[in-house]
């Protein structure tokens, strides 16, 4: 089993080289294609045309997309990612710096959308018809329409605005609240690490509406896969042999939920990625500092280096998770391992 197992996992790591490769050539060429010139946003409105030629030269943009291309790869397996024009300073430093916050928020995301929607997914397929089947039918064609940016927009207008129960949306803590000392970067873990409860208190308050923003729209997903999932359990084969042999009415659920889980984590996994992505505007909206919010002010400045670095990242950190999906995959199935 362990030796199956490590020859999996080995397999898996072997294609992860060439979508590295793949995603590299597109995304350096995407962000070429962008409009705008980072030398002309470095040199200000009044520069001359021969000031604008220096910075392009000294940024590599005057020589062929190949041999930039090359050289950036080069710097990258050295673990130079570049230096941010807009922050002056090195784009691994960036994202090392504003990386937790969002792992924070997209983790205690999806933590949330796997117990609450995988309990909904149950309830569904096993009262069909019920007042949560209606429900989840709703609020799926619902959720399925709205934008997470839109969604945290009207979040911030109703609960602070209107009904004043939640903070502004100004980042992580209240502007009344010192910071603690950044130690891991994610505020609720760093407030408990310093023992102070009143940034505890106020990370978690500001914590409340992204998070429920990003729960409201990737929750639906899971709902519906886990109630398909068991609604085919519930009518197969063994699960009618364990009704007729009288098994309690628990043990059934938790044999059906045992081998619809499959698909479910799957899509779990695949949401964890799309949250990375979703956090891109939702950390805009709520002034969040992560890298979400990085990127975007990237883009809109056309800080090249940056914008590549977050993709590499963005990328890493998904084929990481599609592997621990492949993993937990394989423990539920072990035949996942013979394909």
């Amino acid at each position: 089993m362990a030796r199956r197992m490590w020859i999996f996992i080995g397999r898996r790591l072997l294609f992860l080289i060439p979508q590295l490769i793949g995603i590299s050539i597109v995304s350096f060429l995407l962000v070429r294609l962008l409009p705008g010139n980072p030398a002309y946003a470095i040199a200000g409105q009044l520069a001359t045309k021969e000031q604008i030629a220096a910075i392009e030269q000294r940024m590599a943009l005057d020589k062929p997309l190949p041999v930039q291309y090359v050289a950036y790869v080069s710097e990258v397996l050295h673990g130079d990612f570049g230096v941010s024009w807009r922050t002056s300073n090195p784009v691994l430093v960036d994202i090392k710096q504003r990386l937790p916050a969002t792992i924070q928020l997209i983790t205690i995301a999806l933590v949330v959308i796997a117990v609450l929607g995988i309990l909904f997914g149950v309830l569904v397929a096993t009262n069909p018809g019920g007042i949560a089947s209606r429900f989840m039918f709703l609020y799926g064609l619902l959720a399925g329409a709205m934008p997470d940016f839109w969604l945290g927009l009207l979040l911030i207008f109703l609960f602070y605005y209107k009904l004043n129960w939640a903070p502004p949306p100004v980042g992580q803590f209240g502007l009344e609240v010192f910071p603690p000392p950044p130690v891991t970067g994610m505020s609720l873990v760093d407030s408990l690490l310093a023992h102070d409860g009143d940034a505890f208190w106020s990370a978690a308050k500001h914590l409340v509406l992204p998070e429920l923003t990003l729960i409201l729209i990737y929750i639906g997903g899971v709902v519906r896969m886990t109630s398909t999932a068991m609604s085919e359990m519930l009518d197969s084969g063994f699960i009618h042999y364990a009704k007729a042999n009288g098994l309690p009415n628990g043990v059934i659920v938790r044999y059906a939920l045992r081998n619809a889980l499959p698909p479910v984590v799957t899509v779990l996994g695949i949401i964890y990625g799309f949250l990375l992505g979703g956090a891109v505007l939702v950390e805009t909206v709520f002034a969040w500092g992560g890298i979400g919010q990085y990127a975007v002010q990237s883009i809109v400045n056309s800080d090249y280096l940056a914008i590549q670095g977050f993709v590499l990242v963005a990328a890493v950190f998904t084929l990481f998770v599609y592997l621990i999906i492949d993993i937990v995959y394989f423990f539920l199935d072990p035949r996942a391992g013979l394909h």
